[in-house]
């Protein structure tokens, strides 16, 4: 919980809210990196036959779509920016939702994806996200709409790191339960962001309404 406490300034300090060319300008290329991966990822996940491949693309997609949001709302009102963040938040539960899913369709139809591919794919998408994760660093505690950008790519890494971990075990156990054991994982932590995005998004959006709500006390007082 403290991840969210930190994020909502609530120490005094001014939030970061994305108005800085050299962010936008990094959000761009994240953007591009996104793209790219999933239509790499997506392609390689269905010829391996890997769930958890197929999850992580997804993800791609999905922070792609989201970082474009992101790059469209900066400079916007908090109620504006918030209101996207809850959008995001929403689009990460339905695709933990989704990944769960389709996990368990696998299960039912079970097949052993091709450890090499998963491998292989999974370390080019961990450098795709690493290099996101380096330009993003400096920006990872700031509104709803800027840390959700940062949790997204901080789950792609952490998601690369687990396919790559799938495929050696796939290799060695000639099983398919690794992959979607890593992907009912990744289904988690895409559940996890959205929490925590729609908790600080929300408190971000009340606390405008409160703001901006007329103030009646004196009448009451008068009373």
């Amino acid at each position: 919980m403290s991840d969210t406490h930190e994020a909502c300034g609530c120490s005094g300090n001014p939030i970061f809210d994305g108005v800085d060319p050299a962010y936008k300008r990094i959000l761009w290329i994240v953007i591009g990196i996104n793209a790219v991966m999933f239509i790499v990822e997506m392609s390689a996940g269905k010829l391996a036959g890997s769930q958890a491949l197929q999850a992580d693309a997804l993800d791609f997609l999905g922070d792609s779509l989201t970082y474009g949001l992101s790059l469209a709302v900066i400079g916007m009102s908090l109620k504006a920016r918030s209101m996207a963040a809850i959008l995001k938040g929403m689009s990460l539960l339905v695709m933990g939702l989704w990944v769960f899913g389709s996990t368990a369709y696998q299960v039912l139809v079970l097949g052993v994806p091709q450890a090499e591919i998963m491998g292989a794919i999974g370390f080019l998408a961990l450098i795709a996200n690493l290099a996101s994760v380096l330009l993003l660093m400096r920006y990872k505690d700031g509104d709803a709409n800027v840390r959700s950008v940062w949790l997204c790519s901080r789950n792609d890494a952490i998601g690369n790191v687990a396919v790559m971990a799938a495929s050696i075990a796939v290799w060695f156990t000639l099983s398919a339960w690794p992959d979607l054991i890593v992907a009912s994982i990744m289904a988690g932590l895409f559940l996890r962001s959205s929490q925590l995005i729609l908790l600080q998004a929300w408190q971000e959006y009340r606390s405008e309404e409160d703001l901006n709500a007329p103030q009646s006390h004196g009448h009451d007082h008068a009373h």
